[in-house]
Formats: structure tokens, C-alpha cells, sequence
């Protein structure tokens, strides 16, 4: 269900970024669904509270922190819930990368074979270099998802306190869809910032600018036979 629905939404974030809702930059798109759906099973699977791999307390520095988010209920100082933010963070930021390289990996490598299969595919775009688009979505998955996610669950932990079971559950598919869509929208920015993803214009303006000066060249000729066809004529 997680990655029915968080994906569709992240993926519609994602191409809502995008001038012309994306269909201009499929390449991208194509490339954040496949980083997507290998982050999001990753990430719930760490994150599911299962027999063997619950622990009960989080390792080293950050065993005086609470295990699942920042506002879980207990005896937790402000340092301790800190703790979390930052060990959800590297976890989320590792995830991000490991990620980020299969899955990067994996769509250049299937962009690849389509052109070897269909010499006449062209991509739209320069693809997006492995290494520096595992690193933007680490950065991604540590500052933004984490913030949201921590976000996330303080909005549910308040809404189960004062809404009835029906519309907490209602909330929260709603709260969880947008945060999805959040998510895509912000990745478009960061990488758009780290250069991960730039679009290629270059070719477009060139040929467009190639094209004005061969009118121009045109008109010229022309005005220039029609004096030549006047003078003639006199």
C-alpha cells in the first residue's frame, strides 16, 4: 500500500515541479519512481516494528532517545528527542544514497538499452550522474523527509488525542498523501539546486537561434532581389 500510494503521490509532487507537468522531463520522472519505490520498501521495512528487529532502546550516543520520532510519548528531555532528529537523519540520509545509486544506476542502464534497442530514441535531457544524484537524494531523505516525517508524526500523535477513530484514520491518509506530494516537489528543487538534474536547453535555444538567422538570411536575400528586380525594370 506504501508503495501504491506514497510513490503515485510523490511521483505526481515530483512532475507538478516540472513545466508541463513533467512530460518534458519523463526521463527524471522515470528516474525518482524507480529511486522511489527502492527507497520507500527499504524504509519501511526499517521502520516497521516487527518481532525480530524491534529494539528497545536506539545505539551508542542515542540510547537515552526515543526509538521511533521526536514526539513519542515518555520521559525524554529536549536533548534526547534532538537525538532522534539526528539519528532518523543519518539513517534516512544512508538509505537515500544506497538508493539513489541502484536506482539511478538502474534507469540510465534501462535509457541505455532502449537506445541500443531504437538507435532514433533520443532522452530529452543529459542523464543524471549517479554518484551526484545518490548524494542529493541523501540530502533529500536527511533534512527534508526526516523533518517531515518527525513533523508527521507529532500532527497524528494531536489528532488521535482529539478526533474520533474514523477521522483520525481519514486524517492521516490525507496528512500522509500530501506529505508524499511535498516530498516530490521538494526533491525538484534540490536538485534542480545540486545540478543533478538539469534540464538540457541548450540544444533547444541553439536550434531556435539557428533557425531566426536562416529567416533573417531569407528575408534579406529576398529584399535584395526585389531591389535588383526593380532597378532592373526602370
Amino acid at each position: 500500500m506504501e508503495e501504491l500510494v506514497g510513490v503515485t503521490a510523490c511521483v505526481i509532487g515530483d512532475m507538478a515541479s516540472r513545466p508541463n507537468f513533467g512530460l518534458n522531463e519523463l526521463d527524471f520522472v522515470f528516474s525518482t519512481l524507480v529511486v522511489g519505490s527502492i527507497m520507500n520498501f527499504v524504509l519501511m521495512y526499517l521502520l516497521a516494528p516487527t518481532m525480530s528487529s524491534s529494539a528497545q532502546t536506539l545505539p551508542g550516543i542515542f540510547a537515552s532517545s526515543p526509538t521511533s520520532h521526536m514526539f513519542e510519548p515518555g520521559p525524554y528531555g529536549l536533548l534526547s528527542r534532538f537525538g532522534t532528529v539526528i539519528y532518523k537523519g543519518t539513517i534516512f540520509a544512508a538509505v537515500g544514497f544506497a538508493a539513489g545509486l541502484v536506482g539511478t544506476a538502474i534507469s540510465n542502464g534501462l535509457i541505455k538499452m532502449r537506445k541500443k534497442m531504437d538507435p532514433n530514441f533520443e532522452t530529452p535531457n543529459k542523464p543524471p550522474p549517479t554518484v551526484l544524484n545518490a548524494i542529493t537524494w541523501a540530502i533529500h531523505m536527511g533534512v527534508s523527509s526526516n523533518l517531515r516525517y518527525q513533523t508527521l508524526n507529532g500532527i497524528e500523535f494531536l489528532l488521535a488525542k482529539g478526533f474520533p477513530p474514523f477521522l483520525f484514520k481519514s486524517s492521516v491518509v490525507v496528512l500522509r498523501c500530501l506529505n508524499n506530494i511535498l516530498g516530490g516537489m521538494s526533491f525538484v528543487i534540490l536538485a534542480r539546486l545540486t545540478g543533478s538534474q538539469s534540464v538540457d536547453g541548450g540544444k533547444a535555444s541553439t536550434t531556435n537561434d539557428d533557425g531566426l538567422a536562416e529567416e533573417k538570411q531569407k528575408l534579406v536575400e529576398a529584399s535584395d532581389e526585389l531591389e535588383a528586380k526593380e532597378s532592373t525594370s526602370k
